[in-house]
């Protein structure tokens, strides 16, 4: 009853760095708080703070090979965080994931890793061999795959000219809100491929692609590395 109170469990506060895009940090955002009132009851909603980057910088720096200066912003983010309260960092993008030892480095705060997240799903499901989407940063360099290895995982990337694809549908439409269904349709195909290709499940390694590509558009099972990541952010949270 309104006016009645009572003492209630503390979570401890999330630091989301997002931006990248912030079509896909507002599912973060949501993803946390349904997660917390699942497992708490409302009214309980997430403790967090959230930092969001420009992307039209973040994404020029991206293709232009200026990770130094990534890293850079990514680590001010981090301490600003760290400065509003915030006792982790989750990290709202898979591709910016490339900097987690250059801050791993500059802060002192825990990091939970997508791809960590992304691994003990699929354990969940007993899937061995995987396919991974996402933009062609994190399919063609070893930052993410190494990172699924690690538990014992077996990554997949689709050819050059779907990489492409996939790469090009990111930034010129799912960043901007457009879901098209030809561009729907070609991600089907390519995650057709990669179940012919032997894989057991698909990672969405992009946190745009599951505004996409659902449950029911997949041939294989998906990983959806935002859903899988807030869930691993509030399971932190409520631990001890």
């Amino acid at each position: 009853m309104v006016g009645q109170y009572k003492e209630v469990r503390v979570l401890r506060i999330i630091g989301l760095i997002g931006g990248m895009s912030w079509e896909s940090s507002s599912e973060y955002y949501r993803r946390v708080n349904m997660e917390v009132k699942r497992r708490l009851g409302s009214p309980h909603s997430c403790h967090c703070v959230l930092y969001s980057v420009e992307f039209a910088r973040m994404q020029t720096l991206q293709h232009a090979g200026h990770w130094d200066t990534l890293a850079e912003t990514m680590i001010d983010a981090a301490h600003s965080l760290e400065r509003a309260g915030a006792q982790c960092i989750v990290i709202c993008s898979n591709t910016m994931h490339q900097l987690v030892p250059d801050l791993e480095q500059a802060i002192s705060l825990p990091i939970l890793h997508i791809g960590d997240a992304a691994a003990q799903f699929l354990r969940g499901i007993d899937a061995e061999t995987v396919g991974l989407l996402g933009t062609r940063f994190t399919m063609e360099r070893p930052f993410l795959r190494q990172r699924l290895e690690s538990h014992g995982l077996r990554v997949k990337v689709p050819s050059e000219q779907q990489r492409h694809m996939v790469h090009r549908v990111i930034y010129e439409e799912l960043v901007d809100g457009r879901f098209l269904e030809d561009s729907r349709r070609q991600f089907q195909a390519v995650i057709a491929d990669l179940a012919t290709a032997g894989c057991q499940a698909v990672i969405l390694g992009c946190t745009e692609i599951p505004l996409l590509i659902k449950p029911e558009d997949s041939c294989l099972p998906i990983v959806d590395t935002t859903g899988v990541h807030a869930r691993a952010a509030v399971e932190w949270a409520l631990s001890e």
